[in-house]
């Protein structure tokens, strides 16, 4: 055998990896994600509560308006719809005051709870999101509510 097919032989047997280095590879790769991932998920749910805070503030504007065109707050039996269609017997109802057909959801899928008039000292409604727990009982302390 002459020593050029002799070179390109060996060179061809040495070409790739070895099933030793590819595991070594996604190890690594498994820390890094094991690392990383919590960071970019805790990320990921404060950027929610901000939105929450953010749709919660909007929604409370959108209510002022009501409050000013109605002379006070949908009821509880209203609810947010009212922000969409006229309630039954208000004459001076000058929505939709939101667009769309459907109330908006919290930054998690869920429906708003409200209630009117509140059962907080000092807030004529609440305008909460059971936020990201979403606890069916409604706890106060995990909520994220309107602040007046």
């Amino acid at each position: 055998m002459s020593q050029s097919n002799r070179s390109v032989q060996r060179h061809h047997t040495e070409a790739g990896f070895t099933l030793l280095e590819m595991l070594v590879v996604v190890a690594i790769l498994g820390l890094l994600i094991a690392l990383v991932a919590p960071s970019v998920l805790r990320q990921l749910g404060g950027a929610r509560t901000s939105i929450a805070h953010q749709s919660i503030e909007r929604l409370t504007a959108i209510l002022d308006l009501y409050k000013l065109d109605i002379g006070s707050y949908p009821t509880t039996e209203q609810g947010l719809q009212a922000l969409i269609a006229r309630p039954t017997g208000l004459a001076s109802w000058n929505g939709p005051y939101l667009k769309g057909h459907d109330v908006p959801l919290d930054a998690w899928g869920q429906p708003y709870i409200y209630r009117s008039p509140s059962k907080r000292k000092g807030v004529e409604y609440d305008l909460c999101s059971r936020g990201e727990k979403r606890q069916a009982n409604g706890s106060e302390a995990d909520m994220i509510c309107n602040a007046s």
